[in-house]
């Protein structure tokens, strides 16, 4: 087997971490996520593992079912994907003004 680069170790961990949350088996996740049902489970279970890279279209499907921002799947710090599962949350206006309050922030 190959050596996990770090990007795809992230990746496995947060994609764990938003199934968890979500409360999705594997198998319920890769149904939602458009994967035949006789290997959704085993192939979610290989992509928690790092054991294959799911296509970015798969990774979209289930950014979508799990109700995640597909940015928040490829975070590796612990406080930035918390402020994008937050962000990716709020409203189009709320988010508008979360942005320039942080700007304000930084001035």
């Amino acid at each position: 087997m190959k050596a996990q680069t770090k990007q795809s170790s992230i990746f496995c961990i947060r994609l764990k971490e938003a199934r968890k949350r979500a409360e999705l088996s594997q198998f319920q996740l890769g149904v939602l996520a458009g994967i035949d049902e006789f290997t959704a489970s085993a192939r979610m279970n290989q992509y928690e593992r790092g054991v294959h890279e799911p296509h970015f279209g798969t990774v979209i499907r289930m950014a979508h079912a799990l109700k995640v921002p597909v940015s928040f799947l490829f975070e590796p710090n612990n406080r930035l994907a918390e402020l994008i599962l937050l962000a990716g949350q709020l409203e189009s206006k709320e988010l508008t003004q979360l942005i320039a309050e942080l700007r304000r922030a930084q001035d």
